[in-house]
């Protein structure tokens, strides 16, 4: 890709972008978020079209129309916010568009037989490709998003933050299928936020920043990680997690203060068939994080807590008054706030502006004698986009077009301008840039610090022990294990996760 530009009104979101890509390599593509990395890839797949530049594919120019274009020439993205049609099958997902037909009529039983061969090469034989994707976890929707490039012999593979919805053993196997793609000649254009990914099975580095490339071919495995972050943010990287508050006589330096009185109190909390004889606090100031895999309980769990999901047993109190179950409106008003993992399905507004997305949850105090203000409500969350920093700074714009990062700070800055006094985030950084993630750690402890009680939950256990004072962790619906976050380390939680037991 040479010298790729694309405007949009009042943005120019790729300014002379240049990308190379060889035959074999897995290449890495980093930036924040708005850096230009999914108008690039959006180009590339034929989802746009650019406003300059050049394709060179396999030494040929290229003119993408439309994205099947790009698949029948050999070229698969698999987007982060996956496009498979919940009505449809899995067979029928992985060739849509692409389906096969016989005299006239569709011949599913060869797409049946080579959508099965692609997800037990995938380690995955137990999906069933007559069944349809509604049903699928997320982590197994990612791997239905990658049998479709499998099935269609792809040449190029770009993977967009491939590893979020995955567990560690079906992230193993990821990489593993990546491996083989590369050593049959397959490039792989991979997007993620983890540099330890970018360490393990990378290749080569490309950087991008306000639209333009920075830096290019860098060695994956050995280029210092403050040069990337400091390439990606344009300042040095200082420390990831900001230091937690210090309780007298206890001189390490990650230890935690004395948290205040009981916020939340959960007890002996049941879900049929997710969760069972849960109970946890969280007190004002205290940040206490849940640790445990795909299929856990743990995002059941914060929906449970918050009223999405009607327990079917136990208690939850806030501040020692008991909330109704299934009741959201009652929580709400009782000072909760949750960021859910799915933010784009269950917490924006697409196509909405940034404002009202922000005040959704404070549209009364912008009431005047009947009348709605909108230009309070328009400064307010200018002041909100000002103090969070989500870029574009522009209010009016459709909350659909603003990064996975900046959406997810959108979600955040409605509840800090509400009476909001816990808050629940569920994978608060998934899709996030390394330089967003540093300021959502730094807002998280602040919040902390100045009395809101916050309760986590995060794949990424180095993230969990780096912000949490307390840690939780949780298996099969229950938590077998609590700890302060100054008395674990990764190796001991991950063999609760594994085995129940600290190392």
């Amino acid at each position: 890709m040479r010298g790729i530009v694309k405007q949009f009104p009042g943005v120019r979101a790729l300014d002379g972008i240049d990308l190379t890509v060889h035959p074999g390599e897995v290449h890495c593509l980093l930036g924040q978020n708005g850096a230009g990395k999914s108008t690039l890839i959006k180009i590339l797949s034929g989802a746009q079209r650019p406003d300059a530049g050049e394709i060179l594919w396999r030494g040929s120019e290229l003119v993408l129309a439309r994205p099947s274009d790009a698949l029948r020439q050999g070229i698969a993205t698999i987007y982060q916010e996956l496009d498979l049609v919940d009505g449809l099958t899995i067979a029928d997902n992985v060739y849509l568009g692409q389906e096969r037909s016989r005299g006239g009529m569709l011949d599913r039983r060869p797409q049946r037989r080579a959508t099965g061969e692609a997800l037990r090469r995938l380690g995955h034989q137990d999906i069933d490709p007559d069944s349809e994707v509604v049903d699928l976890s997320p982590a197994s929707r990612q791997i239905v998003s990658i049998a479709r490039a499998l099935v269609h012999d792809a040449r190029l593979i770009v993977m967009d933050e491939p590893t979020a919805a995955l567990a560690q053993a079906e992230v193993d196997n990821l990489f593993r299928v990546i491996g083989e793609l590369t050593a049959a000649g397959v490039a792989v254009v991979y997007i993620s936020h983890r540099l330890e990914e970018i360490r393990r099975i990378g290749d080569v580095v490309t950087v991008l920043k306000d639209g333009r490339t920075v830096a290019t071919d860098l060695p994956a495995r050995t280029t210092p990680t403050q040069k990337i972050v400091g390439l990606m943010t344009g300042r040095a990287m200082e420390r990831a997690f900001p230091q937690r508050r210090t309780p007298a006589g206890d001189d390490r330096p990650d230890a935690a203060a004395t948290p205040g009185a009981a916020l939340l109190e959960v007890h002996g909390l049941a879900l049929d068939g997710v969760l069972r004889d849960v109970d946890l606090t969280v007190a004002a100031g205290e940040v206490v994080g849940i640790a445990g895999l795909v299929g856990s309980g743990r995002s059941e769990l914060l929906e449970t807590i918050y009223g999405a999901r009607r327990r079917t047993g136990g208690q939850v109190l806030v501040d020692g008054r008991p909330l109704r179950p299934g009741a959201v409106t009652a929580a709400v008003r009782a000072g909760l706030g949750l960021a859910p993992e799915e933010r784009k399905a269950q917490a924006l507004l697409l196509d909405q502006p940034v404002s009202r997305n922000i005040t959704l949850a404070s549209l009364s105090r912008f009431a005047r004698a009947g009348w709605f203000d909108r230009r309070a409500e328009r400064l307010q969350a200018a002041r909100s986009v000002q103090e969070l920093e989500i870029r574009p700074t522009a209010v009016t714009r459709p909350a659909r077009n603003l990064s996975g990062g900046n959406q997810q700070k959108v979600v955040l800055a409605r509840w800090l301008l509400g009476s909001t006094r816990l808050l629940l985030l569920d994978e608060p950084t998934r899709g996030v840039d390394v330089g967003a993630r540093l300021e959502l750690y730094e807002l998280i402890r602040r919040l902390a610090g100045d009395g809101m009680g916050v309760l986590l939950v995060s794949s990424d256990v180095t993230e969990v022990l780096g912000l949490s004072d307390r840690v939780l962790v949780m298996r099969d619906g229950h938590i077998v294990h609590e700890a302060l976050a100054a008395d674990l380390d990764e190796d001991a939680v991950l063999n609760l996760l594994m085995e129940g037991s600290p190392v």
